[in-house]
């Protein structure tokens, strides 16, 4: 019999067992966890090509932090006073989530190793290779609206259509036809190594028991962008995009920074 927490289903998560039953998450304006989805590669075994990531399931947190320096220039017989601000490189990014312990899908499973069921993966030491993660920021049907058709905007090539044909909800064919689809943001985490895992651990107050899982991350990207110095991420005078008025001096268009008593919005 196979193991359906670990067989991929035609919705794309992990397992295909009742612990990956889909429901419906309400339509808002804010971002709201129900509609996150974490994917990574599940270990499948006697797989000629287990290049895929899925969906991981009971999944209780996911969370990263990035952050850089900007050191200080001073000059003496200036006074107390900051010339500029330099930005330092980033602080490397380290992945944590926590996932309930299922007795035929562990962390080490989750993340594509042949641990628990399905080999003999126990520690840190086996791991061999790195993985990738995906994050999935998927859209309400109001944001789906308001931001419109981006097919063939290369420079939104990382807001994507995520297909739910396959959970095949009731009435929704005769309903939406085949526009079964929400937009999503790609957060793509690459080359990650586990760092860490905690637990499960056993105690007498609690019967479930969770794995908190830390990643360390080669690099973060959209998944299909090409990242190069005149990337025009914003904030840029040159072109009328003056976010300071440290930079009035240099901006196309008659572009300037004014506070915020310039009221025009065009």
């Amino acid at each position: 019999m196979a193991n359906t927490d670990s067989t991929p289903s035609a919705s794309n998560a992990q397992g295909s067992s009742h612990i990956y039953k889909y429901n419906a998450s309400p339509n808002t304006r804010a971002a709201i966890s129900q509609k996150v989805r974490v994917l990574s590669p599940v270990y499948r075994p006697n797989r000629e090509n287990n290049s895929f990531l899925f969906q991981l399931g009971v999944v209780s947190s996911f969370t990263y932090d990035m952050s850089r320096s900007a050191e200080p220039i001073r000059g003496i017989g200036f006074g107390d006073q900051i010339a500029e601000r330099v930005p330092g490189v980033m602080d490397a990014v380290d992945v944590s989530l926590e996932r309930t312990l299922l007795y035929l899908s562990n962390a080490h499973q989750a993340f594509g190793f042949a641990g628990g069921v399905d080999g003999p993966v126990r520690t840190l030491q086996h791991h061999r290779w790195p993985f990738d993660m995906e994050q999935q920021l998927v859209f309400s049907s109001i944001a789906d609206a308001e931001v419109g058709d981006r097919d063939g905007d290369d420079f939104n090539a990382g807001l994507v259509d995520v297909d739910f044909s396959g959970q095949k909800v009731t009435g929704a064919q005769d309903a939406y036809g085949s526009n079964q689809s929400h937009k999503a943001i790609i957060t793509y985490f690459e080359a990650c190594w586990m760092s860490s895992v905690t637990g499960a651990n056993v105690t007498a107050d609690s019967s479930i028991m969770s794995e908190t899982i830390g990643a360390s991350v080669s690099d973060i990207h959209d998944l299909f962008s090409t990242y190069g110095d005149f990337l025009p991420t914003g904030n840029d005078p040159s072109l009328g995009q003056v976010g300071t008025i440290r930079y009035n001096g240099i901006a196309s268009n008659g572009a300037v920074q004014d506070g915020g008593q310039n009221r025009v919005v065009g």
